[in-house]
């Protein structure tokens, strides 16, 4: 069994860190100055753990434009991939995105990922491009 909270930074960190961490740091081998960044601050973190409060993902939605919103750091840990906890996560997250009236949402997929957010109604949007060494594209999914 498992359940989602949502929550702002301030309650969030702890478990979302250790997600972060394990999934972009450790197994990405991504630098933490380019993993944490001011909008973790402003975001609404959403993080799955299991019956025993262990956190095995996590993910951000922001803000950036009027109407539209933006999922990011989105991290499954790699031994509890394949269970759909990364949609549960998305789809926790779209559903506030359409509360919040967010007419679009927008992410950055890595490309190994790009088939995922496919499958929940995702499209790609321009080239590909590189951020932090890791191939990604603009993927985006209208809301009306």
């Amino acid at each position: 069994m498992t359940y989602i909270e949502i929550g702002e930074w301030l309650f969030m960190q702890s478990p979302a860190q250790e997600v972060r961490t394990a999934v972009f740091v450790h197994e990405q081998g991504i630098a933490p100055e380019d993993e944490w960044d001011a909008d973790d601050a402003t975001a609404l973190h959403a993080v799955l753990f299991d019956v025993n409060g262990q956190a095995l993902g996590n993910a951000r939605l922001l803000n950036p434009l009027a109407n539209v919103a933006k999922v990011g750091r989105m991290a499954v840990l790699a031994h509890e991939r394949g269970h759909g906890y990364g949609a549960r996560l998305l789809q926790a997250l779209l559903l506030e995105a359409r509360r919040r009236g967010n007419k679009e949402v927008r992410l950055s997929a890595q490309r190994t990922a790009e088939g995922f957010y496919a499958s929940q109604g995702f499209s790609v949007y321009g080239e590909p491009f590189d951020e932090v060494g890791i191939p990604h594209v603009e993927m985006r999914l209208n809301l009306s």
